[in-house]
């Protein structure tokens, strides 16, 4: 088994850090560069920045801003938020990005993931898909930042995220996300039984049982939160001591 990560997510808006339930409700919980530089000191095996309001509003992340937070980074960073172009890919990438996201603009564009892997390798580029439980309790994914419904199940579309040649798959719960009460752990097996690519699960840790179920019940690769740093006293530290301790390998 390969080692399991650990990736605190950081939500950017504007020129601040914030949290939200579901997508919605979004609060401000501090600024991206000093979480970044309290990051680099908590033993975080990566870190996903997300500018939330990039495919919303539909314009550019800020660069300046995005080579600045690299820059100060010290743990792989992985960038998104209304990448829509191979150019921007690129752009960020040149501004210190390891990894880029791509979430809305894959269902308008498949082709786009296909071309930045083959142009920049298939390891930087992560395939993001938020889901929602609709009735029966069956799974649909959601695009614009979880307010547009997509015709098409996150296991159907996880498929064919890799057959485009998508590296990773990042997989968050919008009902789950910011509430604390644990991953849909149903949700992301269905996603890492339907790809052999490996699946970061987000959207509602609370505590670190919720971790150790997402990688020993439902085979997540990796785990990633946002809220469980923002709002309790839990650490990355403890929270990777505690999976270590029940037999799960780890970063150290």
């Amino acid at each position: 088994m390969l080692k399991v990560r650990l990736i605190p997510t950081l939500l950017w808006k504007d020129v601040g850090l914030v949290k939200g339930t579901g997508f919605d409700s979004w609060r401000r919980v501090g600024t991206v560069l000093p979480a970044i530089k309290v990051y680099n000191t908590r033993d975080v095996d990566e870190l996903i920045l997300l500018d939330i309001a990039a495919t919303p509003e539909e314009r550019d992340l800020d660069y300046d801003s995005v080579e600045e937070f690299t820059s100060e980074c010290f743990v792989p960073l992985t960038v998104g938020g209304g990448v829509d172009t191979i150019e921007k890919v690129q752009t960020l990438l040149q501004c210190g990005a390891d990894k880029v996201t791509i979430n809305t603009a894959a269902y308008v564009n498949p082709q786009l993931i296909t071309d930045a892997a083959n142009r920049f390798g298939s390891q930087c580029i992560v395939a993001s898909i938020d889901a929602k439980k609709i009735s029966g309790g069956s799974y649909e994914c959601m695009s614009h930042c979880g307010t547009r419904r997509q015709t098409i199940s996150p296991s159907d579309w996880a498929k064919r995220l890799e057959e485009l040649g998508a590296g990773e798959i990042l997989i968050t719960s919008v009902e789950r996300d910011g509430t604390l009460q644990g991953y849909d752990l149903d949700l992301i097996r269905q996603v890492t039984d339907s790809v052999s690519l490996p699946v970061i699960a987000s959207g509602g840790a609370g505590k670190p049982e919720d971790f150790y179920q997402a990688v020993s019940q439902s085979n997540a690769s990796a785990v990633a939160a946002a809220s469980v740093f923002h709002f309790t006293e839990l650490t990355p530290a403890e929270s990777k001591s505690y999976l270590a301790d029940k037999g799960i390998p780890v970063r150290k």
